[in-house]
């Protein structure tokens, strides 16, 4: 791209536009659910990897120790 166009498409990028857009309830609601999923299906990730990522940064739980009779 020669700089004219990269400047060209700079100005054209920077300049404001209305959107002439209209978000209803239903949207909204939608948006709320997207949130909500991506933050339980972090958390069930982060439940089923939790071991695997406290050994790769050196936090493993030391073992009970075992009875001597045993």
């Amino acid at each position: 791209m020669n700089p004219m166009t990269r400047l060209c498409t700079l100005i054209l990028s920077l300049l404001p536009v209305p959107a002439l857009a209209y978000l209803d309830p239903g949207t909204g609601s939608m948006m709320l659910q997207v949130i909500l999923g991506g933050v339980a299906a972090i958390g069930v990730a982060l439940k089923l990897y939790w071991y695997r990522i406290l050994a790769m940064l050196g936090i493993k739980k030391k073992p009970e120790a075992e009875d001597e009779a045993g």
